[in-house]
């Protein structure tokens, strides 16, 4: 099987990717190769018993100017959003009033800029299938933006593997199939391989902030970037309390053997040690994949390791046609970048709290977000304006692409004091509908019925069209078109 690689590597060079990015997927496909499982018994780590929590952190009275100045944002913009039924970058979907993802993210950093008197370096991690969509619409609306040297990080390509032959996959009837996005993983090698962390470095950028672009929780927080300078740490991660909605997730924990922090996801558990790993007791913390790197530490980590991060190998088993069922099995290697954690003596995490791991994942999601529940504030953040955010649950049938949302969701109902909202069949929402308490709303039937200036105030409700109004004895018989 490792006859291959030659193949993968001039694959790879013929597409004209970095010497990084090369080398992060041979590691990749070594551990492929050698049958590495990644599996992390319980009797190896340790539980981590007690970390810094943001709210207990210092405030300084540093200068927050020259800290932003060595500091850089960088968003990862490589998703389509597909589960969501999205054929463009996730980023550009429109949260609320008018305003995208990517419009708040952009005007969270001017509001950063203009406030301290400090152009904080602002980066944007494109894929190949996100890059057009984004640069288009920046062109639009941000052209000052677009126009930085920094402001756009390109995410590289892996080859698929052949899952019978470990041969590299072909697709000739479309050829763009035999490659996949590496996972976000990818982010050392993209940096180390477009130049830009020697840019960075080079200009005094010190610290890099990274987070997902559709978690409107994971602003750059001052305090926390106060902590992570003063502290010296190489790397460090934003991480939440586990709840039991969490337990299936991974967790953090210390790794006997160094000592060091490590993420160890579920696919990494035996199934013997199932029960302590979804105990939230014993394993409290998870990864809000919030991330603060000491750049120029990342790169004399690089430099050791011959440019390449040694993280875990995440194997996902497709199809090279993702739309084609019968089209040949296929292993898409990926990478993690919380799992980088392992990688750095003294690397650190800080608790934060739940608002700062508010990702979009569902149209339910968004639904609750256009709502009265959240508003946006003059700094171009989203916040809730309740104390307990409302749970909600749209069928998935009616309302799991944003197409079919948008048409059934006129206008957002008040949730403002809503506990919990349950949707069963096409319930369509126009202007003036009110949810109190717990409420659940069902259609029997399968073609939508309106719901418009009504209270519903706790409880289980069946929702009709209205019965049409008798016809007068006499009248004449009422004309269609």
């Amino acid at each position: 099987m490792a006859e291959h690689w030659p193949a993968y590597e001039a694959k790879m060079r013929a597409r004209g990717l970095s010497d990084a990015a090369v080398g992060a997927f041979k590691r990749n496909f070594d551990q492929l190769v050698a049958g590495v499982t990644g599996m992390v018994a319980e009797d190896e780590i340790e539980p981590v018993l007690s970390l810094p929590v943001l709210s207990s952190l210092p405030n300084s009275n540093g200068n927050v100017q020259a800290l932003l100045k060595e500091t850089a944002v960088l968003k990862l913009n490589g998703g389509l959003g597909t589960s969501m039924g999205l054929e463009k970058a996730k980023s550009l979907l429109e949260v609320k009033d008018g305003k995208t993802f990517l419009d708040l993210i952009a005007e969270q950093v001017k509001v950063m800029r203009s406030r301290y008197g400090s152009d904080v370096t602002f980066v944007l991690m494109d894929s190949f299938s996100t890059s057009d969509d984004t640069r288009a619409f920046l062109a639009r609306g941000h052209a000052d933006l677009l126009k930085e040297p920094h402001i756009e990080l390109m995410q590289n390509m892996s080859p698929k593997v052949d899952a019978a032959t470990f041969a590299p996959a072909a697709y000739p009837d479309d050829p763009d199939m035999e490659w996949c996005p590496p996972g976000h993983g990818d982010i050392y090698p993209s940096l180390l391989g477009s130049g830009m962390l020697d840019a960075l470095v080079s200009e005094g950028i010190k610290y890099l902030f990274v987070s997902n672009s559709d978690n409107l929780g994971a602003t750059l927080d001052l305090q926390l970037l106060q902590h992570f300078a003063s502290t010296s740490a190489p790397f460090m991660m934003e991480v939440c309390e586990r709840t039991a909605a969490d337990k299936k997730g991974g967790h953090l924990a210390r790794r006997k053997a160094d000592g060091k922090l490590m993420l160890r996801e579920s696919a990494m558990c035996p199934d013997s040690d199932k029960a302590h790993f979804e105990d939230i007791a014993r394993h409290a913390y998870f990864n809000s994949n919030n991330l603060w790197v000491n750049l120029p530490t990342l790169k004399v980590t690089l430099a050791a390791s011959g440019g390449v991060m040694p993280l875990p190998l995440i194997k996902n088993k497709k199809t090279v046609n993702p739309r084609d069922s019968s089209s040949a099995p296929v292993f898409q290697l990926e990478t993690a970048m919380g799992s980088a954690i392992e990688c750095f003596d003294g690397a650190a995490a800080v608790v934060v709290p739940r608002t700062r791991f508010a990702p979009v994942k569902t149209t339910s999601d968004l639904f609750v977000l256009r709502s009265d529940a959240y508003t946006i504030t003059p700094e171009a953040t989203v916040e809730a304006v309740v104390d307990n955010v409302p749970l909600v649950k749209l069928d998935d049938g009616y309302y799991k692409l944003v197409d079919k949302l948008e048409r059934l969701v006129k206008v957002p109902p008040s949730l403002k004091h809503c506990r919990s909202l349950t949707v069963k069949g096409p319930v369509r929402f126009e202007k003036g509908v009110v949810i109190r308490g717990n409420v659940t709303l069902e259609c029997a039937g399968s073609e939508p019925v309106t719901v418009a200036a009504t209270t519903f105030d706790g409880g289980k409700h069946v929702v009709k069209e209205p019965a049409a109004a008798p016809v007068p004895a006499g009248a004449p018989a009422p004309a269609f078109a």
